[in-house]
């Protein structure tokens, strides 16, 4: 997979700066975020280097769908399916991305509101 030596996913992803990982497999990696906005707030990342939404290509779409594979996954080993949870992805900064490699927030253990933010 491609990566960015500046991103700190693609470090966390090489194991060059430390995460607590709940879940790995060849294609994405899943960490607790480490400014969490809810009691659960995973982030599911890509192994492969993609900024932003803009920058997937038709050869990313299993990609960018197993992401969602691995939240449902993430989601029933937590137990969160009784109470729900809410999967959101940021894209660019106006949205609230603060990392250029997207990725799935999986967040749970709260009330959400809507519209969010």
């Amino acid at each position: 997979m491609s990566a960015d030596p500046n991103c700190i996913f693609c470090k966390i992803i090489e194991k060059k700066t430390p995460a607590s990982v709940v879940h790995e497999d060849e294609h994405a990696i899943a960490f607790e975020d480490v400014n969490p906005q809810a009691p659960v707030h995973t982030l599911i990342v890509p192994k492969k280097h993609i900024p932003d939404i803009h920058s997937i290509t038709v050869a990313d779409r299993e990609l960018v769908g197993h992401l969602f594979f691995v939240a449902r996954k993430i989601a029933a080993q937590k137990g969160l399916e009784k109470n729900g949870y809410r999967m959101v992805i940021n894209n660019g900064p106006g949205a609230g991305q603060t990392v250029l490699h997207i990725h799935l927030h999986l967040l749970s253990g709260r009330a959400f509101h809507w519209p969010p933010g």
